[in-house]
Formats: C-alpha cells, sequence, structure tokens
C-alpha cells in the first residue's frame, strides 16, 4: 500500500505565537496528512495581540528555498501567504513560473495583520495582481482584502460575487473570497471560477469567540493540501471551511487577545506504553 503523503510547499511568514504563517500551515498540513515544506519570506515577533516586529528575508534566499525544494522533493501543490514585499513578490513569482507550471497554487493575499499591521504595500500588491494572478488555481481574499484588489466596497453577497469577478477579470482563475468579515450571524465563503457561471457557497454558524487567529492561512492552506491530494477545488474548498469550523469550534483559548484555533482537533493524543511496563 502506498502511504506517500501529498507534497505541499508552503511560501510565507513565521509566526514566533505559532497561531498563524508557516507554523499553521505545517500544523494543518499535518493534521490532513500531507508532508509540508516552507519557504519563508519573514520572521515576526508576535502574540495574540499583534505584531511586534518584522525582519524580511532577503529576497534572494526566498528565491532559493524554494527552489532547492522543488528541484529535489517537488510539490503536489503550493501555498503562498505573506510576501511583504514587492522585491519577494518578483521573486517567487520568476522560480514558480520557472519551475512550478503544472503545480496547484493557492494564493491566500495577505496584506495586513488582524491587527492592523500592513503586510504589503501597494507597489507589492501591483506586483502581486500581475505576476502572481495568473499562475494561481486560486485566490483566497478576505472581504476587506477583496475591497482593497478589486477597488469596491462589500455590503452584501453581490458585492462578494461582483469583486470575486473583477477579480477573475484582473486574471485570477477561481476566486474565494472568505465571508468571515461580515458580522452575520452565518459564515460564508464563496467560490467563484473565471469564465463560468457556477459560484459555490460554503456556509457555517458563526462561533462567538475571539480566537480566531490564523484561519486565513488555515483554510488556504486546507485547500492547497487536497488539491495536493488530488481533490477537486470545489471539494477540496468545501472540506478546508469544515476543517476551519471544526478548528475554531475547538479553539483551546490561549493568550489574551485574538487567540488560535486548534488545528490539531481531529488528531487523538499519542499514546505511549513502554516495553518495560508489565
Amino acid at each position: 500500500m502506498n502511504r506517500r503523503p501529498a507534497r505541499i510547499l508552503v511560501i510565507a511568514g513565521s509566526d514566533s505565537s505559532g497561531g498563524a504563517g508557516i507554523q499553521a500551515d505545517i500544523k494543518t498540513a499535518t493534521a490532513l496528512g500531507a508532508y509540508a515544506m516552507t519557504a519563508v519570506t519573514a520572521v515576526t515577533a508576535q502574540d495574540t495581540r499583534g505584531i511586534h516586529a518584522i525582519h524580511p528575508i532577503p529576497a534572494a534566499i526566498v528565491r532559493e528555498q524554494i527552489a532547492w525544494t522543488l528541484a529535489d522533493i517537488g510539490a503536489d501543490a503550493i501555498k503562498i501567504g505573506m510576501l511583504g514585499s514587492a522585491g519577494i513578490v518578483e521573486a517567487v513569482a520568476d522560480v514558480l513560473a520557472a519551475q512550478a507550471k503544472d503545480i496547484p497554487i493557492v494564493l491566500d493575499p495577505v496584506l495586513a495583520s488582524t491587527s492592523g499591521t500592513v503586510l504589503l504595500d501597494e507597489a507589492g500588491r501591483t506586483a502581486m495582481t500581475v505576476r502572481l494572478f495568473p499562475l494561481a488555481t486560486l485566490i483566497t481574499p478576505n472581504i476587506p482584502e477583496a475591497e482593497i484588489l478589486s477597488g469596491i466596497s462589500i455590503h452584501g453577497l453581490d458585492d462578494v460575487m461582483r469583486a470575486a469577478k473583477i477579480l477573475c477579470a484582473a486574471s485570477a482563475r477561481a476566486v474565494l473570497v472568505k465571508g468571515g468579515h461580515t458580522g452575520e450571524h452565518d459564515v460564508s465563503d464563496t467560490l467563484v471560477l473565471s469564465g463560468s457561471h457556477e459560484s459555490y457557497h460554503f456556509e457555517s454558524s458563526r462561533i462567538d469567540t475571539l480566537h480566531t487567529h490564523g484561519t486565513g492561512c488555515t483554510l488556504s492552506t486546507a485547500i492547497a493540501v487536497g488539491l495536493g491530494q488530488g481533490l477537486a477545488l470545489r471539494d477540496a474548498a468545501e472540506r478546508a471551511h469544515r476543517f476551519v469550523y471544526d478548528a475554531i469550534e475547538a479553539a483551546p483559548g490561549f493568550g489574551s487577545g485574538h487567540g488560535p484555533v486548534n488545528h490539531m482537533h481531529a488528531i487523538a493524543p499519542y499514546e505511549f506504553k513502554s516495553v518495560f511496563e508489565t
């Protein structure tokens, strides 16, 4: 029986608190049965209250991390998160265009943190739209990000659909707009496919909690894992939506701010029995 896990390359920043970024991506991939590899774009000092410092990784080092990982191990899917600068966007686009032409790519366009820290400026956003949108199988903006990238205000589902179509027209192949910022009783993630009249809505009841740190990272990685495991995009998105809901519901309550979700909610604790026990 072949037990080789799907190989998922994550290109994103590190979160010292473990709730988002590379740490959340690794936990998500592992929980869903995939093998995670990483290309770190920035090291952050943060906790559940916010980001206190950011140290960008040189673009050349980011490029090297991706290039050598793909050349040796390869990947079944790629997730892109925080990039931080136009230079890193360009470096990532260059190496993926050369080495990842047939690999599904999920792009989470991280523009700002939950606490409001800007993580990608206007030059970076432009470079991302021009260079990375055409390479991505799916982009996964939340509503504030969809507003910035599409240039329109979003007040309901009609606006969500319009923003998604604008992004598709800007060369995105598919867009999943995350609905967590609406404040409505039900949370709906909306998937729109470019060149198609089809759209899909994944709904769940809102959980009254502050502990939602890293949900965007978790969702996009879970989708990438699904694609790497051979699921259709709709099925990968639906499973990811449910995974995030269950992770929020099982959140451990860590920290005094926006705490992390529980990525390991479906994994039973490992039980060790010593060979010396009688």
